[in-house]
Protein backbone atom coordinates (compact mmCIF):
# COMPACT_ATOMS: atom_id res chain seq x y z
CA UNK A 1 0.00 0.00 0.00
CA UNK A 2 2.87 2.28 0.93
CA UNK A 3 4.53 1.49 -2.25
CA UNK A 4 1.11 2.34 -4.09
CA UNK A 5 0.81 5.48 -2.60
CA UNK A 6 4.62 6.57 -3.04
CA UNK A 7 4.34 5.46 -6.90
CA UNK A 8 1.24 8.03 -6.95
CA UNK A 9 2.54 10.82 -5.05
CA UNK A 10 6.10 10.58 -7.61
CA UNK A 11 3.33 10.53 -10.56
CA UNK A 12 1.38 13.41 -9.46
CA UNK A 13 4.61 15.14 -8.80
CA UNK A 14 6.27 14.75 -11.83
CA UNK A 15 3.13 15.71 -13.84
CA UNK A 16 2.50 18.68 -11.77
CA UNK A 17 5.96 19.84 -11.31
CA UNK A 18 6.75 19.26 -14.89
CA UNK A 19 3.38 21.84 -15.85
CA UNK A 20 4.88 23.73 -13.82
CA UNK A 21 8.59 24.51 -15.21
CA UNK A 22 7.05 24.55 -18.70
CA UNK A 23 4.79 27.40 -17.51
CA UNK A 24 6.82 29.24 -15.25
CA UNK A 25 7.13 32.86 -15.67
CA UNK A 26 5.24 33.95 -18.83
CA UNK A 27 1.90 31.35 -19.06
CA UNK A 28 -0.71 32.53 -16.74
CA UNK A 29 0.21 36.15 -17.46
CA UNK A 30 -0.30 36.30 -21.31
CA UNK A 31 -3.39 33.13 -20.65
CA UNK A 32 -4.94 36.14 -18.35
CA UNK A 33 -4.44 38.96 -20.09
CA UNK A 34 -6.14 36.35 -23.80
CA UNK A 35 -9.03 35.75 -20.96
CA UNK A 36 -9.08 39.69 -20.40
CA UNK A 37 -8.98 40.38 -24.23
CA UNK A 38 -11.40 37.66 -25.89
CA UNK A 39 -14.27 38.31 -23.19
CA UNK A 40 -14.23 42.00 -22.05
CA UNK A 41 -12.02 44.27 -24.70
CA UNK A 42 -15.00 44.65 -27.34
CA UNK A 43 -17.07 44.97 -24.82
CA UNK A 44 -15.70 47.76 -23.34
CA UNK A 45 -14.31 49.23 -26.40
CA UNK A 46 -18.07 49.21 -26.96
CA UNK A 47 -19.01 51.26 -24.24
CA UNK A 48 -16.05 53.71 -24.65
CA UNK A 49 -17.41 54.72 -28.05
CA UNK A 50 -20.81 55.36 -27.11
CA UNK A 51 -19.48 58.20 -24.83
CA UNK A 52 -17.28 59.79 -27.60
CA UNK A 53 -18.05 61.77 -31.17
CA UNK A 54 -17.74 59.78 -34.18
CA UNK A 55 -14.70 60.28 -36.33
CA UNK A 56 -10.96 60.88 -35.21
CA UNK A 57 -11.61 64.23 -33.82
CA UNK A 58 -14.42 62.97 -32.36
CA UNK A 59 -12.42 60.70 -30.10
CA UNK A 60 -11.24 64.88 -28.14
CA UNK A 61 -15.20 64.86 -27.94
CA UNK A 62 -17.15 63.77 -24.98
CA UNK A 63 -20.62 63.32 -25.83
CA UNK A 64 -23.78 63.67 -23.55
CA UNK A 65 -24.00 59.78 -23.32
CA UNK A 66 -20.69 59.98 -21.36
CA UNK A 67 -22.45 62.19 -18.94
CA UNK A 68 -25.96 59.99 -18.65
CA UNK A 69 -23.91 56.96 -18.15
CA UNK A 70 -21.23 58.18 -15.81
CA UNK A 71 -22.93 60.85 -13.52
CA UNK A 72 -26.34 60.56 -14.46
CA UNK A 73 -28.74 62.16 -11.37
CA UNK A 74 -26.18 65.17 -11.46
CA UNK A 75 -26.37 65.52 -15.00
CA UNK A 76 -29.89 65.36 -14.72
CA UNK A 77 -30.31 67.96 -12.14
CA UNK A 78 -27.74 70.21 -14.37
CA UNK A 79 -30.85 70.33 -16.93
CA UNK A 80 -27.90 68.06 -19.04
CA UNK A 81 -26.13 71.21 -19.79
CA UNK A 82 -23.17 70.02 -19.60
CA UNK A 83 -21.47 73.46 -18.85
CA UNK A 84 -23.54 73.59 -15.72
CA UNK A 85 -21.57 70.28 -14.19
CA UNK A 86 -19.37 70.97 -11.34
CA UNK A 87 -15.31 69.84 -12.45
CA UNK A 88 -15.21 67.20 -10.02
CA UNK A 89 -17.97 65.90 -12.17
CA UNK A 90 -16.23 66.46 -15.66
CA UNK A 91 -13.30 65.15 -13.79
CA UNK A 92 -14.79 61.87 -13.21
CA UNK A 93 -16.31 62.00 -16.87
CA UNK A 94 -13.28 61.65 -18.51
CA UNK A 95 -11.32 60.21 -16.59
CA UNK A 96 -14.31 56.99 -16.74
CA UNK A 97 -14.32 57.82 -20.59
CA UNK A 98 -10.60 57.65 -21.42
CA UNK A 99 -10.08 54.96 -18.89
CA UNK A 100 -12.36 52.63 -20.98
CA UNK A 101 -10.10 53.29 -23.98
CA UNK A 102 -7.08 53.56 -22.50
CA UNK A 103 -6.58 50.84 -19.21
CA UNK A 104 -7.51 47.56 -21.35
CA UNK A 105 -5.28 48.22 -23.93
CA UNK A 106 -2.18 48.32 -21.65
CA UNK A 107 -3.27 45.11 -19.68
CA UNK A 108 -3.44 43.42 -22.78
CA UNK A 109 -0.41 44.45 -24.28
CA UNK A 110 1.13 43.76 -20.77
CA UNK A 111 2.43 47.84 -20.81
CA UNK A 112 2.43 49.13 -17.28
CA UNK A 113 0.26 46.28 -16.76
CA UNK A 114 0.20 45.96 -12.97
CA UNK A 115 -1.04 49.42 -13.45
CA UNK A 116 -3.82 49.27 -15.51
CA UNK A 117 -4.59 45.80 -13.95
CA UNK A 118 -5.58 47.86 -10.66
CA UNK A 119 -7.17 50.68 -12.81
CA UNK A 120 -9.47 48.04 -14.21
CA UNK A 121 -10.68 46.62 -11.16
CA UNK A 122 -11.19 50.05 -9.84
CA UNK A 123 -12.90 50.85 -12.67
CA UNK A 124 -15.42 47.78 -12.26
CA UNK A 125 -15.88 48.35 -8.67
CA UNK A 126 -17.11 52.37 -9.70
CA UNK A 127 -19.00 50.66 -13.03
CA UNK A 128 -21.10 48.38 -10.76
CA UNK A 129 -21.48 50.47 -8.23
CA UNK A 130 -22.96 53.25 -11.00
CA UNK A 131 -25.05 50.44 -12.35
CA UNK A 132 -26.95 49.32 -9.21
CA UNK A 133 -27.22 52.46 -7.68
CA UNK A 134 -27.93 54.88 -10.90
CA UNK A 135 -29.18 52.41 -13.36
CA UNK A 136 -30.99 50.29 -10.81
CA UNK A 137 -29.13 46.45 -11.47
CA UNK A 138 -30.01 44.25 -9.01
CA UNK A 139 -26.53 43.33 -6.98
CA UNK A 140 -27.70 40.04 -6.35
CA UNK A 141 -25.52 38.23 -3.95
CA UNK A 142 -22.73 35.16 -3.61
CA UNK A 143 -23.00 31.81 -2.73
CA UNK A 144 -26.95 31.60 -4.02
CA UNK A 145 -26.65 29.39 -7.10
CA UNK A 146 -27.38 32.26 -9.37
CA UNK A 147 -24.05 32.58 -11.22
CA UNK A 148 -25.80 34.95 -13.85
CA UNK A 149 -25.86 38.20 -11.22
CA UNK A 150 -24.21 41.47 -11.73
CA UNK A 151 -22.14 40.64 -8.24
CA UNK A 152 -20.96 36.91 -9.35
CA UNK A 153 -19.79 37.92 -13.27
CA UNK A 154 -17.98 41.22 -11.90
CA UNK A 155 -16.18 39.06 -9.38
CA UNK A 156 -15.37 36.91 -12.59
CA UNK A 157 -14.18 40.08 -14.35
CA UNK A 158 -11.60 40.50 -11.84
CA UNK A 159 -10.06 37.29 -11.54
CA UNK A 160 -7.77 37.79 -14.61
CA UNK A 161 -6.95 41.16 -13.45
CA UNK A 162 -6.10 40.31 -10.02
CA UNK A 163 -3.43 37.87 -11.28
CA UNK A 164 -2.11 40.57 -13.08
CA UNK A 165 -2.01 43.12 -10.94
CA UNK A 166 -0.36 40.55 -8.60
CA UNK A 167 2.09 38.67 -10.26
CA UNK A 168 2.88 41.03 -13.55
CA UNK A 169 2.07 40.18 -17.05
CA UNK A 170 4.65 37.89 -17.68
CA UNK A 171 7.73 37.30 -20.16
CA UNK A 172 5.48 37.53 -23.06
CA UNK A 173 4.77 41.23 -22.51
CA UNK A 174 6.21 44.70 -23.25
CA UNK A 175 6.96 45.15 -19.61
CA UNK A 176 9.59 42.60 -19.79
CA UNK A 177 11.15 43.80 -23.07
CA UNK A 178 11.03 47.64 -21.06
CA UNK A 179 12.43 45.62 -18.27
CA UNK A 180 15.22 43.63 -19.77
CA UNK A 181 16.35 46.96 -22.26
CA UNK A 182 16.19 48.73 -18.92
CA UNK A 183 18.81 46.43 -16.93
CA UNK A 184 20.75 46.37 -20.24
CA UNK A 185 20.96 50.41 -20.31
CA UNK A 186 21.95 50.19 -16.13
CA UNK A 187 23.67 47.51 -16.64
CA UNK A 188 21.80 45.63 -13.65
CA UNK A 189 22.14 41.68 -13.53
CA UNK A 190 19.56 40.03 -15.31
CA UNK A 191 19.19 37.34 -12.61
CA UNK A 192 17.50 40.24 -10.24
CA UNK A 193 14.78 39.88 -12.81
CA UNK A 194 12.59 37.05 -11.49
CA UNK A 195 10.88 34.78 -14.19
CA UNK A 196 7.63 37.00 -13.70
CA UNK A 197 8.03 40.15 -12.34
CA UNK A 198 7.68 42.94 -14.49
CA UNK A 199 6.87 46.48 -14.32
Amino acid sequence: MTALINALRQLHDGVFGALDKITDGWFLGLFARFVFASTLYVYYLNSAKTKVGDGLLGFFQITDGAYIQIAGPAFEAAGYEQSAMPLPAHIMVYMGTYGEFILPILVILGLFSRVGAVGMIAFIFVQTYVDTTVHSVALGSLFNGQPSEILDQRLFWTVPLLYVALKGAGAISLDAVLTRWWMRRTGEDSQVLGRSQTI
